[in-house]
């Protein structure tokens, strides 16, 4: 059945505009606009933490049509600020189907539009960058406005002009979990070591990956000091994606360098690769308009191998891809670090390994669900590292 639809309407904080209808909740949203190039795994975009705050165009043009389940979240809600398709499906017709998609976005509050060019607007923010953007239906659109009312449209650009910027802002803290837990090896395999997990925004499928190759994974909030780390007696230490700017995580860059003076092996992933960056002593920088989607080629500079990868990020980290350096932070304290694995669309840094100490990260997702999986082997580099750091230990 047709759903009847109120106008709705769609504002750059750059004056761009598209009136189309209202999809998901009616009301107002704001948040940065970006664009995600996936044409699968809406369910998981969603859910991703990493999306807090931020408004999401899907260039795919048909969303919807495998409706919701209870297997593919990757957390408890869904995050995302604000939803842009072109042509939201009529209902949903997948075996594993439990909900249509726009009853979940209205159930969760979350405000979007349908039925305008997101080829249009994708090419325009490929043009002039991310930037913040709103989105208003219902009592909160003005009269007027769905029709370029000079007036009414000015009411809506200043409300998303008012709206906070994504550089400088420290969103950890907003999407972690509030209690730690503990997610087991499956029934049959056995402990092979133990790995805390700083919960920065972490997607279920993250411990659940370290888990499947033998490791017992304590999952803590944001805030945990290094003394508790340590009194976990872990093998090694994880940071996870998350949302908000790596420079703001002044508490997170600490932490990690405690965790690199205490030389316990190391992994993150997508944030927990920008403040790597950060606590080794590099620089970190907004992107144009980020990488979100899947089918991102990088390069295993070690291999020569060409991954294919899932992405999600609008921060990248500053330093030298020709060949490795002395990382800047204490005077070399850390020693040498090369970067791992570069993007091949623009260059970008996509992993750093430290080559005096047990730590690594990537820039990408290698837990992404709905792939690519070419990189879930690096959950087993991490194993491995770990296993080695042990022996290594025992040695000495």
């Amino acid at each position: 059945m047709l759903r009847e639809r109120e106008s709705a309407v769609l504002v750059l904080e750059d004056g761009y505009m598209q009136v189309g209808r209202a999809y998901g909740a009616v009301g107002r949203t704001v948040g940065e606009i970006v664009f995600s190039t996936g044409m699968t795994g809406y369910q998981e975009t969603l859910t991703d933490p990493s999306y807090h705050r931020q408004i999401v165009v899907m260039t795919a043009p048909h969303v919807g049509n495998t409706g919701v389940n209870d297997e593919d979240p990757e957390s408890t809600r869904i995050w995302v600020a604000g939803y842009v398709v072109r042509d939201p499906a009529r209902r949903a017709s997948n075996w594993r189907s439990r909900r249509e998609l726009e009853d979940e976005l209205v159930e969760h509050g979350v405000v979007g539009i349908c039925e305008v060019d997101t080829r249009a607007l994708t090419r325009h923010l490929r043009e002039r960058g991310v930037m913040r953007a709103g989105i208003f239906s219902g009592p909160a659109l003005p009269a007027g406005a769905d029709a370029g009312g000079a007036q009414a449209v000015e009411v809506l650009l200043d409300v998303v002009r008012r709206s906070p910027h994504m550089a400088g802002a420290d969103l950890a803290r907003e999407v972690t979990t509030r209690v730690g837990y503990v997610v087991e090896p499956p029934p049959g395999t056995p402990v092979r070591c133990t790995v805390v997990a700083v919960d920065l925004g972490i997607k279920a499928r993250t411990p659940q990956q370290l888990a499947e190759r033998g490791a017992r994974v304590h999952v803590v909030p944001q805030g945990t000091s290094l003394a508790e780390i340590l009194a976990f007696q872990p093998d090694g230490v994880f940071f996870s994606n998350g949302p908000g700017d790596p420079e703001a995580a002044t508490h997170e860059v600490e932490l990690l360098r405690g965790v690199l003076d205490a030389r316990l092996p190391f992994f993150g992933i997508c944030f927990g690769n920008q403040l790597l960056g950060r606590a080794l002593g590099y620089g970190t920088y907004k992107l144009g308009y980020g990488h979100r989607g899947v089918n991102q080629p990088v390069l295993d500079r070690a291999s020569g191998k060409v991954e294919i990868t899932a992405h999600n990020h609008g921060f990248a980290v500053d330093a030298p891809i020709d060949e490795p350096s002395v990382a800047p932070w204490d005077g070399g304290r850390y020693g040498r670090v090369e970067v791992s694995h570069v993007a091949l669309n623009d260059g970008v840094v996509e992993g750093l390994r430290a080559l005096d100490l047990p730590a690594f990260s990537v820039q990408y997702h290698p837990e992404a669900a709905a792939g690519p999986h070419d990189a879930e082997h690096l959950f087993g580099r991490f194993i491995d590292l770990m296993l080695a750091e042990r022996e290594r230990r025992k040695e000495v």
